[in-house]
């Protein structure tokens, strides 16, 4: 089911994106920080490949379980 979800989602949004922190500068009582965000691209193969696979894990477990 996880699969599934993360293969729709990646095909939705196309991707996902996050803050990471790239510089910290502490002088005394000053303090700085870098922030940079990057994006993340899912290409197509891979979502669909994610929902194939979690759909297949799912017919496979429910014909042996």
């Amino acid at each position: 089911m996880i699969l599934i979800a993360a293969g729709t989602l990646g095909l939705v949004y196309g991707g996902f994106s996050y803050t990471k922190e790239t510089h910290k500068v502490d002088v005394g009582p000053i303090n700085m920080s870098v922030e940079e965000k990057e994006r993340v691209n899912v290409p197509v193969w891979a979502g669909i490949g994610a929902i194939a696979l979690g759909a297949a894990l799912l017919l496979f477990r429910s014909k042996n379980g």
